[in-house]
């Protein structure tokens, strides 16, 4: 039967809904280093299994069916017909799960660090006892060595003693439970059935699901499923190497619609009446190229998470007036005011164009900026 799980939800309300589903022994906030990112483009669900965080603890042992049908109870729940699906470990045996028993709620999937098939059984009954013995802490240690690579253990040693730490607080029977349903999984022999567009990634270090044994076997047998190795990076490579897992993950669950993901991006940064204007002045001479810049400039480089948009908007305002396109500057400028930038900050960036670009373009820009400025006083 299924449970009401534990989640939080972040990004905009109308943006494609992004379920993330993470490691055994792992709380939602094990995503951190992908929420703000991915929030940005989806709106992004991170939810507790069952068993885990804020999460019921039911009597175990739990079933991958009874993990999947949490899922989708959620997004009943949250009125979601489809959704991304990213999970790693455990996770993404769950969204292997459900892109077998139900696809029909699924739009794209990425797993991580996972596996079809996580034998032998005994290793995962073992384990389950251990822990409805002495408690999750008896694992912990060894869990979280397999979730780093050494020199990453060693440079961020207060992230991995508190991920530790959660390790070590899960409660017994949820942990065991969850193990359960792992000693039970093996759907080697269904993975063709999976229809769902798959990005698979995998750390190149992983000794808990290591890529050649795992991540390799789902790409190759789930038809047009792709596979990403990670260097320097081990089981829980979402946390270790979060700049690339974002870069692909983004790409990914944009791949199937640039066009909305970039009108999505570009009213939030350029606003909707800016926005509503250009598509009401938009004629079949200038659709095609209106389509271009939502495409690419929105939907393929201002979507990737590369860097923040304060950040992008500093070098879009930088470039503008080395070209000397005051009128775009303009628009820019306001669009620098909705990513969060000063009229200060904004100084400062003539100030450096000032050196870099020239004086009188720099004088030019400052007074684009403060007909902008009169504008929103």
């Amino acid at each position: 039967m299924s449970v009401d799980l534990h989640y939080t939800d972040s990004g905009p309300a109308d943006a494609p809904p992004l379920v993330l589903a993470g490691s055994l022994g792992a709380i939602l906030d094990m995503w951190e280093p992908q929420a703000q990112a991915l929030s940005a483009v989806f709106r992004v669900i991170r939810i507790d299994l069952r068993g885990h965080g804020g999460s019921p603890v039911p009597e175990g042992p739990y079933s991958m069916a009874d993990l999947g049908g949490d899922v989708v109870r959620l997004l009943d729940r949250l009125g979601i017909e489809r959704a991304h699906f990213a999970g790693l470990s455990i996770g993404g045996m769950i969204g292997q799960w459900l892109a077998l028993h139900a696809p029909e709620r699924l739009d794209r999937l990425a797993l991580l660090a996972t596996s079809p098939h996580m034998g032998p059984a005994r290793n995962w009954h073992d384990r389950a006892e251990l822990v409805r013995r002495e408690g999750a802490g008896a694992v912990a240690d060894s869990v979280v060595e397999r979730w780093f690579t050494p020199d990453f253990a060693k440079g961020h040693a207060a992230e991995v003693t508190a991920l530790r730490d959660r390790i070590a607080a899960t409660a017994p029977e949820g942990y065991a439970g969850c193990c359960g349903a792992i000693e039970d999984w093996d759907v080697r022999e269904e993975l063709d059935r999976i229809a769902v567009p798959t990005l698979v990634v995998s750390g190149a270090d992983d000794p808990a699901t290591p890529p050649s044994e795992h991540g390799a076997l789902i790409a190759e047998r789930v038809p047009g499923a792709r596979l990403a190795v990670l260097d320097e990076a081990a089981h829980l490579l979402s946390w270790e190497q979060s700049a690339k897992v974002n870069t692909l993950l983004t790409a990914h669950f944009t791949a199937g619609d640039r066009a909305s993901a970039g009108m999505r991006v570009r009213r939030s940064v350029l606003g909707d009446t800016h926005v509503d204007r250009a598509e009401a002045r938009k004629t079949p001479f200038t659709e095609p190229f209106q389509d271009l810049i939502t495409r690419y400039a929105w939907g393929e480089i201002w979507t990737r998470p590369g860097l923040d948009r304060r950040t992008r908007s500093c070098m879009v305002l930088t470039a503008l007036v080395a070209h000397g396109h005051w009128a775009e500057l303009a628009m820019h400028v306001r669009a620098a005011l909705r990513n969060g930038l000063t009229r200060d900050e904004i100084g400062e960036v003539f100030l450096q164009a000032a050196i870099y670009c020239g004086v009188p373009a720099a004088n030019k820009a400052f007074a684009v900026a403060q007909e902008v400025f009169a504008d929103h006083d």
